[in-house]
């Protein structure tokens, strides 16, 4: 087998798992954006310092017409349709782009819920979706700020199970309309959207989407949610009795409208960690400059190597999140040129891209929701009892951190759903997961080689190599167990969680290795590459720790004996990596953050 991919061999969704790690041009990292980039980054940069930032207490206070104005004021600079066709009045930009976009936004606390509510599970259902019809009525008004969207899935009985949606949808005697009746909860941007895409079930069992204007007659608001965090967006309950909806406004098929709900969420778990980075790099900057303007001890805590321990470990988990956010990004960007060069719209093409990729979307959601609730909690901890306090920002961020583990689907969920995903691919045929497993398990009876890896990154290379084969071994053994009749992984979420996590630090871990091999490359690095290289040495000495615990509590859940002994011994083989002094390695990042006084990375 190759030791690298070659540039044309663009990884399907889920084949990281099962390929040798590509060669570095497979990947974009953001140290490498262009000028039309970074123009369009210092565009929202300036927009989130001048219009949105400055008018933090005014949002949290759910000032009227406030949030609306700012979404306005955005689509006059284009920001609403960056991800929309040149003919509806989008700009139709690159997905690396957009990925851009939402990071720099990331920091706009409860205005991120405004923004992506609307330009995402707001807009792309009907772009994926509608009618020609349907999206030459709306989409114009979507991308220029006259109408402002939202999405009406969740139920108080159905959360996670959207399925089991009671609100019903009769078609009327004459043929014209469905008439829609029942509840819906959580709906971000109620309180001021127009436009609303409504799930219902058709005739009792045909879960099918809607278009609903605002105003329709029967539609009416709870009161604004009074809520942990996020308290800035508005989120309210919506009510439908005896709602007239037009035929037309049927969104897709009648009974089809699982597709839409999954199919948005894909990518809206995908900008979650977009968003979710570019709040944590703003949450370690405060820690950073608190850090260095504290004086305990005469002296600022940031000298203090347990608090630099804090820095430096924020760095290392942001950094790495964002190397998989950008790396899959350049995936779906690849997909969506592939696919429509070979003949399909740009809509169909975002479509079929976010379905191949859906198995990472739902890692990347986990990774960078449970990174920024990292990073909050230690930015709090580094305040002390300021941070408690309402006074500065760390609370608010603190609060508004949490609910992200929550929506686009719980983190409980993404993890299954990565693993149902990978398992139902390989059954349908679409991903070689059996062969793969196989050659394991035969390496697994062979005697261990001593030979030590040489090379740039060898000792990384190899640990990412043997994280793979860990995940196979641990997830075909697990699967060999079902197929035999001894285990029903469905009622066996613990040891799905295990692996999903396991999946999730294989997937991080190259594609750090990828950027920090990239950017030893490059000429024109921030920092010295002992630094980027300290950080990818950190996490995967972390990473390697990780995967034995969760291979072993996977394990022993459900092999006994030979068997057991056997596989604890391949897991102990697959989770090697010379031991680094990670103290060291924290203490050289945090000088550098500390030094700049700022999230430099």
């Amino acid at each position: 087998m190759q030791d690298t991919l070659s540039q044309t061999d663009i990884l399907g969704g889920g084949e990281f798992l099962i390929k040798p790690t590509p060669s570095t041009d497979q990947t974009f990292i953001p140290e490498e954006i262009n000028e039309d980039q970074r123009m369009i980054k210092e565009t929202v940069h300036d927009f989130l310092h001048q219009e949105i930032l400055p008018n933090i207490d005014r949002i949290e206070a759910q000032e009227e017409g406030l949030s609306a104005n700012l979404l306005e004021r955005m689509a006059e600079l284009g920001l609403l349709g960056t991800h929309m066709p040149e003919a509806y009045g989008g700009m139709q930009l690159d997905t690396n782009t957009n990925t851009l976009i939402c990071d720099v936004l990331g920091p706009a606390a409860a205005f991120t819920v405004s923004y992506a509510a609307h330009t995402g599970i707001g807009m792309l259902p009907i772009l994926y979706f509608g009618t020609e019809a349907q999206k030459s009525k709306y989409l114009p008004g979507l991308i220029n700020g006259e109408l402002k969207a939202s999405y009406c899935l969740t139920e108080p009985s159905s959360g996670s199970d959207a399925l089991a949606a009671k609100t019903r949808a009769d078609l009327s005697e004459d043929g014209k309309d469905y008439i829609i009746n029942g509840q819906k909860m959580w709906i971000s941007n109620a309180g001021f959207a127009d436009l609303f895409i409504v799930f219902a079930q058709v005739d009792g069992d045909k879960f099918t989407g809607f278009i609903v204007e605002k105003g329709a007659k029967g539609m009416t608001l709870g009161a604004e949610e009074k809520k942990l965090g996020i308290k800035g967006s508005s989120t309210r309950q919506v009510f439908f009795e005896q709602v007239k909806v037009p035929v037309e406004n049927v969104l897709g098929e009648i009974g089809k409208g699982h597709l839409i709900a999954f199919n948005a969420l894909n990518i809206g778990r995908f900008k979650l960690c977009a968003l979710c980075v570019g709040g944590a790099k703003q949450s370690a900057a405060t820690a950073v400059r608190y850090a260095n303007e504290r004086v305990q001890f005469k002296q600022p805590i940031s000298n203090f190597g347990a608090i630099q321990h804090k820095l430096a470990e924020q760095a290392v988990q942001i950094f790495a999140s964002e190397s998989a956010l950008y790396r899959v990004s350049h995936l779906l960007q690849e997909k969506n040129r592939s696919l429509m060069e070979g003949g399909l719209s740009f809509a169909e093409a975002k479509l079929k891209a976010a379905e191949e990729y859906a198995i990472e979307c739902a890692l990347l959601k986990v990774s960078g929701s449970e990174v920024l609730d990292y990073v909050v909690d230690e930015t709090l901890q580094v305040h002390g009892g300021m941070g408690y306090s309402e006074e500065g920002t760390a609370a608010r961020a603190y609060r508004d951190s949490r609910i992200n583990r929550i929506y686009e689907g719980t983190n409980e969920i993404n993890r299954m759903l990565s693993i149902d995903m990978l398992f139902r691919r390989a059954m349908k045929g679409q991903l070689d997961i059996v062969g793969p497993a196989w050659e394991v398990q035969k390496e697994l009876s062979s005697m261990p080689g001593f030979e030590q890896p040489e090379g740039a990154y060898a000792a990384e290379k190899k640990a990412v190599k043997d994280f793979k084969k860990a995940v196979l071994m641990t997830a075909g053994a697990a699967a060999k167990m079902q197929m035999d009749g001894k285990l029903n992984l469905k009622d066996e979420q613990e040891i799905i969680m295990n692996v999903s996590d396991m999946l999730l630090d294989t997937l991080v871990a190259e594609s750090m290795l990828m950027r920090v091999e990239k950017l030893s490359g490059m000429d024109n690095r921030e920092h010295p590459q002992e630094i980027y290289d300290a950080m990818l040495k950190v996490f995967i000495t972390d990473a390697t720790a990780r995967l034995h615990k969760n291979g072993t509590d996977a394990l022993v859940s459900f092999a006994e004996g030979d068997l057991l002994r056997t596989m604890l011994m391949g897991l102990k083989r697959f989770t090697k990596y010379m031991p680094a002094n990670v103290k060291q390695a924290r203490r050289a990042i945090a000088a550098r953050l500390i030094e700049a006084n700022d999230y430099c990375f």
